[in-house]
């Protein structure tokens, strides 16, 4: 093999380093600004991706909080809402239930004294017919009959 070969040693060593020196001038000068380039241009878009996405999750929470905000408002209106409307129901049947018991106390008084009426007319035939019924016993034992005495007995009775 001629590159193990001692003689032409020395001359492959200076080749080596020519073409080394060569190869890391170019390398130093060319490709390795090349490629810090592109790894700072994708740093900087990383640090713009992660910028852009801090300001998106940013904005994400604000629209949450707002929604939030939106969604607390919209219960307690709701809530003002119902409970308006129950207050609004309670006092219609409240007011409602006042002329309902208002008319069932005059429908009462009413009745009430129509029974009083009725009874008062019921106790005076009551009277009347107890005379009747006496007069009618004693006629029957008796065989006579005397309705002044019969009127007195059962005036007695009742009084």
């Amino acid at each position: 093999m001629p590159q193990l070969d001692f003689a032409t040693f020395a001359p492959q060593l200076i080749w080596l380093t020519l073409v080394f020196g060569v190869l890391y001038l170019i390398m130093a000068r060319v490709a390795l600004p090349r490629i810090a380039t592109v790894i700072e241009e994708r740093r900087d878009r990383i640090a713009d991706d992660l910028d852009t996405a801090n300001q998106l999750k940013r904005e994400t929470e604000d629209a949450i909080a707002s929604y939030e905000a939106a969604l607390l408002q919209a219960r307690a209106k709701a809530h003002t809402i119902a409970q308006e409307t129950r207050d609004r129901l309670t006092a219609k049947t409240d007011a409602h239930r006042a002329n309902l018991e208002g008319q069932l106390a005059t429908r009462i008084k009413e009745a009430e004294t129509r029974i009083k009426a009725t009874k008062d007319a019921a106790l005076l035939n009551v009277r009347d017919v107890a005379v009747d019924v006496a007069d009618t016993i004693a006629r029957q034992l008796i065989g006579e009959s005397d309705p002044a005495a019969a009127a007195r007995a059962v005036d007695s009775e009742l009084a």
